[in-house]
């Protein structure tokens, strides 16, 4: 078996990264077995050398190895091109065509992009790999391959499961092994020995001295978040080798071909908003309204208190404490200026007797007991609306979260907590 490093040597993969040495060697390790592998990681980090990798370490190496991109192929023609067509099976199909499993019969094909497949091909694909059986379309002949596939996608997948947009038991099925590559900017110590690499094949390219980095540009070139990956470095590495006059960059120089580098903020990554955000926005306005009420509770001990016992010096120097609570550490600083007209009409209200202290602490509790009631069947109320909305939907949790005005993540958590 050959080593990590003679492996990376033979397929051209620069970088001393433990895990990227960790990706390489599962491919390795995987290779001589007929097992599906689905390899992840965002775009541009070089997933297409892992399956290369694993057909030529393998027994199938003398036999073909197809790549196909699945988020290039039409839906309408993907079917046609993976398991062939009959003559006459739709229009334009003019003679009888071979698909891609039916060609790579005893070798390997990469589905590129799988996330990307449509629904009916995902099912056919599912059979190829259950039992090795594909049928043309526009045929009912069944027919045979030996086939081994390995997948590659950049997106979550569990997510697309949640959508419903990829069938989880396909999932699992080529997910058999996993192998994920890492980002860019997890790799900071490989950025300059391959933008070095770059510079050199473009500079023998374009038969011109080769570009090299002062160390500020080099500094600029790892900081950055390299959104694009390894594909985004090597263009920034052939622009300025074509573009550039002086053959040593600086900084200011480097700026110039990073995006957004003009702004220290975060780069965004999606501008769509993800589902789960929604939640926590609903959780931080929870916590606000209950601090409300907290400090709403404290007013009104403070608002009894001064009517029970407003000459008392201990009960002062109490009601002083509830003030700092309320208005803050500066509480002691209030004038009669800051002051507002009812809270002026508070304090210089004259003393209740006996009976009208007790019916204002009586009202007091009463209050105090029904938010308590109001509270606690508020988990209740959320409870019924939940039922009501699953039972409305024969059970179906898409649509009862679009009614009830949440993510489908969400409901899928409540219905866990309340066990329904």
């Amino acid at each position: 078996m050959e080593s990590v490093q003679a492996i990376k040597q033979r397929f051209g993969i620069i970088g001393d990264d433990p895990k990227l040495n960790r990706s390489v060697e599962k491919a390795i390790q995987v290779a001589p077995t007929d097992i599906s592998v689905l390899v992840t990681g965002e775009s541009g980090v070089g997933k297409e050398s892992i399956p290369k990798i694993i057909h030529s370490l393998s027994h199938r190496k003398h036999a073909k190895y197809i790549a196909v991109n699945c988020g290039a192929i039409p839906e309408g023609t993907i079917d046609s091109e993976l398991f062939g067509h009959e003559k006459g099976a739709f229009t334009g199909a003019t003679q009888t065509r071979s698909g891609y499993f039916e060609v790579a019969d005893g070798g390997t094909i990469f589905l590129d992009e799988v996330g990307e497949l449509p629904l009916p091909t995902q099912v056919r694909l599912l059979r190829v790999l259950e039992n090795g059986e594909f049928i043309k379309v526009g045929s009912s002949k069944v027919q045979k391959t030996d086939v081994r596939i390995v997948a590659a996608t950049n997106i979550n997948m569990f997510e697309s499961i949640q959508k419903e947009k990829f069938r989880e038991d396909l999932y699992y099925r080529l997910s058999t092994i996993e192998i994920h590559l890492p980002p860019l900017r997890e790799r900071k110590e490989d950025i300059h020995l391959l933008f070095r690499k770059f510079a050199s094949d473009f500079a023998l390219k374009y038969k011109m001295p080769t570009v090299k980095l002062e160390d500020d540009a080099v500094e600029l070139l790892v900081k950055y978040r390299w959104g694009g990956n390894i594909r985004q470095l090597r263009n920034v590495a052939e622009q300025i080798s074509v573009l550039e006059q002086r053959r040593s960059i600086d900084a200011k120089g480097m700026r110039n071909y990073l995006p957004d580098m003009g702004s220290n903020l975060p780069a965004v990554i999606s501008g769509k908003k993800a589902e789960g955000d929604f939640s926590n926005e609903r959780e931080i306005l929870y916590k606000v309204l209950f601090d409300m009420k907290n400090d709403l509770n404290d007013l009104k001990k403070l608002t009894l208190k001064l009517m029970q016992d407003g000459n008392n010096k201990e009960v002062q120097d109490e009601n002083e404490g509830l003030i700092e609570k309320i208005y803050g550490a500066n509480g002691d600083d209030i004038d009669e200026d800051e002051m507002t007209n009812e809270e002026m009409k508070l304090l210089q209200m004259p003393q209740p007797n006996a009976q009208a202290r007790q019916e204002e602490k009586d009202k007091y509790y009463f209050a105090e007991e029904i938010e308590e009631e109001e509270t606690l069947s508020l988990q209740d109320k959320e409870l019924e609306l939940i039922k009501k909305s699953l039972e409305r939907h024969s059970g179906k949790r898409k649509a009862a979260a679009e009614e009830l005005g949440i993510s489908e993540r969400t409901l899928y958590r409540k219905i866990k907590q309340y066990d329904l």
